[in-house]
């Protein structure tokens, strides 16, 4: 696609400043890369093909030197959540029309990011602690499943579940589970022996596959229930390590009936634990311990969530898990070098915090991006990587308003998962048209979508 690149500086050359600057950078973007490390930016400038500068994104010969006058877009992600915010406040005075992130992740900041956003004219705010702990409390109300994503503000979903042996859908090809069982979603990838797939009419299910469906929460549950899925959620859950993601996901469980254990071997966190979660039973010991785990309960409890701050620690805990309990498990990585490998010992749902920042910020620079006829509101990775669910607002008249499905001239490896109309989920066939308002989903094999437009030839 002949889209120009926007120019963006971002400040921090950690994991998500790398992940950010080699997916921009791929996509087309001009990127500069600000950082103290001379030799992390060294590292980065052999994988992706930016500038680099050396320095504080806080100063401001630095910025000068980046070019934050002429730049489109600002992103401060290094571990200081007062420095993203001061680096941010600083380049909006460089430049007026500039726009900014800022990544935050202290709870304290919690209540305050409306004020913060309008008082520092800071436009987007993430925290990926907190979104980890969404997508982990989404798939504890929802056990079954893989991962969850959610679109349509909400109304709809996409799933992932593995198929087991000699189910119901198991050599039964899409047309027919289209025309018997699955007519209100859509199937939108398959997954097998290391395979992706976008699944056409003819392509035949198999026990051991990893499917991905689009459908309203309701319609999910319904067929899920008619699969012989478990479609309750879990009554408790055991979280180990007490960082910032078990704060905000505790707190979520809570709220929602759900009982809590964390786990965690710092006694002065523990205090602070128990003072803001009162309703959790904190423990003090060491989560690695499998005498401790016992103790805790591990056998019994209906789902563990491995929240260390260490990748390893973490995957032990989750196959200790699967070992000694039917449990959920969901599972918490940081480091992103190797999904495969990570894939490959199926561990169920693992949640990518980094992924989950890079998607939301990717997200924005695509709006930013696109024309005003339509805009990204969602987008998300899938299949391991190989595909992307992104969601459209339709804003205006186009060459994909008004014309049946069916004559539209859409793209090998694109389908149209949903229309969002006048707040109804539609589950498209040949005859459905989009209209202005709408919000529509597609998945595709292909990356850089930027508008709706993009999924004709």
């Amino acid at each position: 696609m002949n889209k120009v690149g926007l120019k963006i500086v971002i400040v921090g050359c950690g994991k998500v400043g790398r992940t950010l600057t080699v997916r921009l950078t791929d996509e087309g973007h001009n990127i500069v890369m600000i950082d103290k490390s001379e030799e992390r930016l060294e590292d980065m400038q052999k994988n992706a093909d930016c500038m680099i500068l050396q320095g504080s994104g806080s100063s401001h010969e630095t910025l000068e030197e980046a070019g934050v006058s002429e730049a489109d877009l600002f992103i401060a992600v290094t571990d200081s959540d007062e420095l993203n915010l001061l680096c941010c406040t600083i380049a909006k005075q460089f430049n007026g029309n500039i726009s900014t992130i800022a990544r935050v992740r202290d709870p304290d900041y919690g209540n305050e990011i409306p004020y913060l956003r309008s008082r520092l004219g800071i436009d987007m705010i993430i925290n990926p602690e907190f979104e980890a702990a969404v997508e982990a409390a989404r798939l504890l109300f929802l056990p079954a499943a893989i991962s969850i994503n959610t679109f349509a503000h909400g109304s709809a979903e996409l799933i992932k579940i593995k198929l087991p042996m000699d189910n119901m859908l198991d050599g039964k090809d899409i047309a027919y589970l289209g025309k018997h069982i699955t007519n209100n979603l859509v199937i939108v990838g398959v997954e097998r022996d290391g395979e992706v797939f976008i699944p056409n009419g003819s392509f035949v299910l198999k026990g051991g596959d990893i499917i991905s469906f689009v459908s309203s929460r309701k319609v999910c549950l319904q067929f899920l229930k008619s699969i012989g899925f478990n479609t309750k959620a879990v009554r408790d859950t055991l979280i180990i390590g007490g960082g910032k993601s078990a704060f905000y996901l505790a707190d979520q469980l809570l709220k929602s009936g759900i009982s809590v254990r964390i786990i965690e071997k710092d006694a002065r966190r523990c205090e602070y634990l128990s003072t803001v979660l009162p309703k959790a039973t904190i423990l003090n010991g060491d989560g690695i311990d499998a005498t401790f785990l016992e103790e805790a309960g591990i056998a019994d409890t209906d789902s563990l969530v491995a929240l260390t701050g260490i990748d390893e620690e973490n995957i032990m805990l989750t196959l200790h898990a699967k070992n000694v309990s039917h449990a959920k498990v969901v599972t918490k990585i940081n480091r992103i070098t190797f999904t495969k490998v990570i894939n490959s010992l199926n561990l169920g749902s693992v949640i990518y915090p980094k992924y989950i920042t890079a998607e939301t910020i990717i997200t924005y620079v695509r709006a930013k991006q696109a024309s005003i006829g339509s805009n990204v509101e969602v987008m998300y990775q899938l299949l391991d990587g190989n595909a992307e669910a992104v969601e459209f607002k339709v804003k205006e008249e186009s060459s994909v308003v008004g014309v049946a499905l069916k004559d539209l001239a859409i793209k090998n490896n694109v389908i149209v998962s949903f229309i969002s109309h006048n707040g109804k989920l539609i589950i498209p066939t040949g005859n459905d048209k989009i209209s202005v308002g709408d919000n529509v989903m597609i998945v595709t094999t292909q990356k850089g979508f930027t508008e709706l437009q993009d999924i004709l030839r």
